[in-house]
């Protein structure tokens, strides 16, 4: 284990101090509720070179650190855990570790994305990190830090500390998938063509246009669960765009009876991320009203279902108190 000297207080573009999140919820559908779909980016591709929430077997899961690209993996962090070697060329123990948890990163098929850090010629990530020493291993998730270990460890204890990242993540929500990094598995399948009209025109910053295409898509083909999925995810970013969100959140604070106001902050929770608070809030909603207000408290927790994701855990848990609340 080789030893190098740190600051604490130096952060690369603005990096994260350990235990500090990585960035603020921006009001869109963020990362960490996205369901199969970027709405950026179509299901596969991402015009922005971030990773994406895709599900590809086998490739390598691995890139290298850099302040240019950290912020971008530190969000990245919200859909799948990404673990983060420091290393040194002046130390071949850690060089060689490097291999040995990018195999086992490999192993989990993009459950896990691996980062590389060269403190020598990443000198303010070692520092942002406070590490010590190299190898460090530490994961970020949902841009916060996870520390790991700061030694080499047997591969089946690596395992098995990986396996609890994950389920950790698991508890968090942060349940994506990443992009193969490396080889033929890393080129994006092409998008069908309403969808990558759809994506141009988002691109563009055209909501309606983007709908339209996502409901021409969805009319010629019923079936097609992806232009579900991202037809959802617009019309939550129509919702939210249009609104003030201190209106919004003081109307609702004042007349906790008014049923817009409900359903609009619950948009606006789940735009920021807050999805178990959104979901909180309509479910309760569905309780305690009758009639076309019931009916519409439910309508709107389904579609904000499609927008995070039907295999998303919180999902699962709340269209289970949906069921009991409704029968």
């Amino acid at each position: 284990m080789s030893e190098f000297p740190a600051s604490p207080s130096a952060r690369p573009n603005g990096t994260p101090a350990q235990g500090r999140p990585a960035t603020e919820q921006p009001q869109q559908v963020p990362a960490s509720v996205r369901g199969a779909v970027d709405l950026g980016a179509g299901p596969t591709a991402s015009s922005s070179g971030a990773p994406t929430a895709a599900n590809p077997a086998g490739g390598s899961y691995r890139v290298a650190l850099s302040t240019a690209n950290f912020q971008q993996y530190a969000e990245a962090s919200t859909q799948y855990p990404v673990v983060v070697v420091l290393h040194s060329p002046q130390s071949p123990e850690s060089e060689s570790f490097v291999e040995v948890v990018a195999r086992v990163v490999d192993g989990f098929d993009g459950r896990l994305l691996l980062g590389t850090v060269d403190v020598s010629a990443e000198p303010q990530i070692a520092q942002a990190f406070q590490a010590q020493s190299v190898p460090t291993v530490l994961a970020l998730l949902g841009g916060r830090v996870v520390p790991l270990v700061n030694s080499t460890v047997p591969e089946d204890q690596l395992r098995g500390l990986l396996g609890e990242l994950l389920s950790l993540a698991q508890q968090n929500g942060v349940t994506g998938t990443a992009e193969p990094t490396g080889g033929e598995a890393n080129e994006p399948a092409p998008l069908p063509p309403l969808h990558q009209e759809a994506v141009d025109k988002l691109e563009a910053g055209d909501l309606d246009g983007a709908e339209a295409s996502y409901k021409k898509a969805l009319a010629e083909n019923p079936g097609d669960h992806d232009a579900k999925l991202a037809l959802a995810q617009v019309h939550l970013l129509q919702r939210v765009s249009a609104m003030d969100a201190k209106a919004v959140r003081d109307a609702a604070a004042s007349d906790p009876a008014n049923v817009q106001a409900a359903l609009d902050v619950a948009d606006l929770d789940v735009s920021g991320g807050h999805v178990e608070d959104a979901f909180r809030r309509l479910l309760n909603l569905v309780r305690t009203t009758a009639g076309d207000d019931k009916d519409t408290a439910r309508a709107r927790l389904v579609e904000l279902f499609d927008v995070v994701g039907a295999d998303d855990p919180r999902v699962v848990s709340a269209r289970a108190q949906l069921m009991r609340a409704l029968f």
